[in-house]
């Protein structure tokens, strides 16, 4: 049995209840029988899936907002000091937990399995997540984005599996203490918590460390990161260390990754046997993330061939090259891509899928700080791209950084020969993209911020 409501969570209040993370852990609270209370922002569908299991979710952030009675108040590293919710809670002593430390309580006492890496960390979650539901081992999870619907980026569960995402981003991931670890690539990113290349290995050095003893690394044999920290990391005693990739000395081997329109077939060998399965999203990195997956059922004693059979029951998650609709013969497809390597990976796998037809990308980037250092890489990564359209930069928690504007990513990708136009209307945007689109193309809405809102809306203009 999953264990209860951890100590002194018993009414706790969420600053920022609907964003992804600290959803899926009012969620489980709910289900594990807290009396669960938080405000957001703006409404949501997430706001009412969270109301639906017995939460109380306020629109707006205000110091009465915050009942007198809390127990504690769960933040995440976006929240601002001045935010009057917080403020209140300093006035009546509420303590105020992070959103890694309400994670790391709930998975006290099962088997953890922590899936970090600078990207891929939510397929590689909600793959495990559906897997080990398909093989009714009943999991508790976290997820970054939602499996089929709002509401649905965690559960808890009555079995003694936790897979949870890991977030490198503020250091949080080491906070956890899992069975096993798996680490998808590691890059430079996040560039307000992190000066270097080294800052980075150091807090995935610790996030390793903090295995348990006896307990597994599964870890990428072909991205350099992800091999530099292996070398880092190797002489831990207590560390079993499983390598997956397409090198030659992968402990799971992919020997071969076939395309098969929007899904893929996976060859890989494990104990010197070769094992087929079928991954139902388009693209390479994607095929990895379920390797990745195997490697840590697997660790846990999970039979290979019964993972694999279960892996294939993922059908996706959103905003991971989510299907939106097709109107006219164009298909418009949402990514949540927002770093080059991101970028890189969906565009190639849309432009395998794509065939001989035109691939349209509309473009936000994400973050002044992440522009500054990567805009050269991200207009490069649109040179895949038959045109794109970029829009302004996503400012997300960040304030503005003079001088660093969209024009860094639509520069360096017509020096890469892109066709680029940029937009600084993104209510046109729809406008623009049905003019554009022929039948037969794909259109790619990419970005982290709310570049995913303009899909329904240019099916309909498309409609028209």
């Amino acid at each position: 049995m999953a264990p209860g409501i951890p100590a002194a969570m018993e009414r706790p209040h969420f600053i920022g209840i609907g964003g992804a993370g600290m959803s899926g852990i009012a969620k489980i609270l709910a289900q594990r029988g807290a009396k669960v209370a938080g405000s957001d922002a703006k409404e949501s569908p997430t706001a009412e899936a969270l109301r639906a299991l017995g939460a109380t979710v306020h629109i707006g952030h205000a110091a009465t907002h915050l009942a007198d009675d809390a127990s504690c108040v769960v933040v995440s590293s976006a929240i601002r000091a001045d935010n009057p919710e917080l403020v209140r809670a300093a006035e009546l002593s509420i303590p105020v937990v992070h959103r890694s430390d309400a994670l790391a309580a709930l998975m006290e006492g099962l088997r953890a399995i922590a899936v970090a890496g600078t990207h891929g960390k939510t397929t590689t979650t909600s793959m495990l997540a559906v897997a080990l539901s398909e093989l009714s081992l009943d999991p508790s999870y976290a997820i970054g984005g939602d499996l089929e619907g709002p509401g649905t980026n965690a559960t808890h569960g009555e079995g003694d599996i936790f897979v949870a995402e890991a977030d490198e981003s503020d250091r949080s991931f080491q906070k956890y203490d899992p069975e096993v670890a798996i680490v998808l690539n590691v890059e430079l990113d996040h560039h307000a918590n992190y000066a270097s290349m080294d800052e980075i290995y150091e807090s995935f050095e610790t996030f390793v460390g903090k295995v348990v003893p006896g307990g597994t690394l599964v870890i990428a044999a072909d991205q350099a990161g992800a091999v530099e920290l292996t070398r880092r990391v190797r002489d831990l005693s207590t560390l079993n260390v499983v390598t997956y990739g397409e090198s030659e000395g992968a402990d799971v081997r992919v020997h071969k990754v076939t395309p098969r329109g929007l899904t893929s077939e996976v060859t890989v060998v494990l104990n010197g046997k070769y094992l087929t399965f079928t991954v139902c999203v388009p693209g390479r990195h994607y095929a990895h993330n379920a390797v990745a997956a195997l490697a840590a059922g697997v660790a846990l004693g999970i039979p290979a061939h019964n993972l694999a059979s279960a892996i294939g029951k993922y059908t996706g998650v959103k905003r991971r090259l989510q299907l939106k609709g097709e109107v006219a013969g164009v298909q418009v497809i949402d990514s949540y891509a927002h770093h080059p390597t991101e970028m890189t990976a969906d565009l190639e796998a849309m432009r395998g899928a794509a065939a001989d037809a035109r691939l349209l990308v509309v473009f936000q980037p994400h973050l002044f700080s992440r522009t500054q250092e990567l805009g050269t890489e991200m207009g490069q990564a649109l040179a895949l791209a038959d045109a794109s359209v970029v829009l302004d930069i996503y400012p997300a928690r960040e304030d503005p950084i003079p001088g660093i504007t969209s024009a860094l990513i639509i520069d360096a990708a017509k020096t890469a020969g892109a066709d680029v136009t940029a937009v600084h209307d993104k209510t046109t945007i729809p406008e623009v993209v049905a003019g554009m689109a022929k039948p037969g193309d794909l259109v790619l809405t990419m970005g982290a911020g709310d570049v995913t809102d303009l899909g329904p809306q240019i099916l309909d203009h498309l409609s028209s």
